[in-house]
């Protein structure tokens, strides 16, 4: 769900947990009337009846728009217009025989259990990725990376895939915030974040990392592969207008990157500092620009001297 924003998704968070408020009070409902021998809601025999309901009505017109394509929708679609049916049948036969047989009950309760493990299950994956994502932003939050990346090095170590992983920020952003203040450099982060997102491949991930700062994690790429899907990113970005001035001039930004491959006798905090020395490299060597991290090169070299000299003798704002 990395591509719905945070407010987004709380939106539909709420939506569905009063959707199913409603259809516990349905259900509720339900079995008073065949407890008590009540006569049955003729709403509930309707053959479009499952649209009728509370849950229903959610269900095919704001949640179809939200959830239709994701894993969990096409379960609970079925299972909702079966359970509405089995409804159905076992009111008519308490009607008609004053009684309702263990099967047809039985039926019932066992559709209504897993409709409710359907929908808590899209609860719980609506309420984890609230929780790992960085409200500003829509991006992973960086207590995610690391999980994420030791994952991606197991595949890594077993021979199941390649990994790349990109370190990036914004080239001048800390002149946006001194300039026009956080409320318009928020904007831009967002909007970078946004374009960065809308860039990537649907299983790559991006975090934020701190401030301007962004960690991107690229399954199935080797280093090269990576680098032509950066490039892609830097220069959709930089042709972003990420907001406007109080003017009403837009705001444009460059950005730049720092790319390695995750090694399976490396750490991940390893590959991270790779990652990192790389992105610096790409900043002294006058931004807007992608560096791979190259050890058989002089990359590392060059990337180790940047780092070893006096901080009085480097750009100030390289970072």
């Amino acid at each position: 769900m990395i591509r719905i924003h945070p407010a987004e998704l709380q939106r539909m968070h709420d939506e569905l947990q009063d959707a199913i408020r409603n259809h516990a009070e349905w259900h509720r409902h339900l079995i008073r009337t065949l407890v008590c021998r009540l006569a049955p809601d003729p709403e509930d025999l309707r053959a479009d009846a499952h649209q009728a309901c509370g849950f229903g009505r959610w269900f095919f017109h704001q949640a179809q728009r939200d959830l239709q394509g994701r894993p969990q929708y096409l379960s609970i679609d079925a299972e909702h217009r079966a359970l509405h049916e089995l409804a159905a049948a076992v009111l008519r036969e308490a009607s008609d025989s004053d009684a309702v047989s263990r099967e047809s009950f039985d039926r019932f309760v066992e559709s209504s259990s897993r409709l409710r493990r359907e929908l808590d299950s899209l609860r719980h994956d609506m309420a984890v990725a609230l929780r790992s994502r960085d409200t500003l932003t829509g991006t992973y939050r960086r207590a995610e990376i690391l999980p994420a990346l030791s994952e991606a090095r197991e595949l890594v170590i077993r021979g199941v895939q390649t990994c790349c992983v990109a370190f990036m920020d914004l080239d001048h952003f800390k002149v946006v915030n001194d300039t026009y203040g956080h409320g318009l450099g928020d904007e831009v982060l967002a909007r970078a974040a946004r374009c960065v997102i809308e860039h990537l491949r649907a299983y790559d991930k991006v975090f934020r990392y701190g401030g301007d700062e962004f960690l991107l994690l690229l399954p199935g790429t080797h280093p090269e592969e990576a680098w032509h899907l950066v490039e892609r990113i830097r220069g959709g970005l930089a042709e972003e207008n990420l907001g406007s001035t109080p003017a009403g001039h837009p705001v444009r930004l460059t950005s730049s990157f720092g790319i390695t491959s995750i090694e399976p006798d490396l750490t991940v905090e390893e590959c991270i500092g790779r990652a990192d020395k790389a992105l610096l490299l790409a900043k002294a060597a006058g931004r807007n620009r992608v560096v791979c991290w190259d050890p058989a090169s002089t990359t590392g070299t060059m990337i180790e001297r940047e780092l070893s000299e006096p901080p009085a003798n480097r750009d100030s704002a390289v970072r």
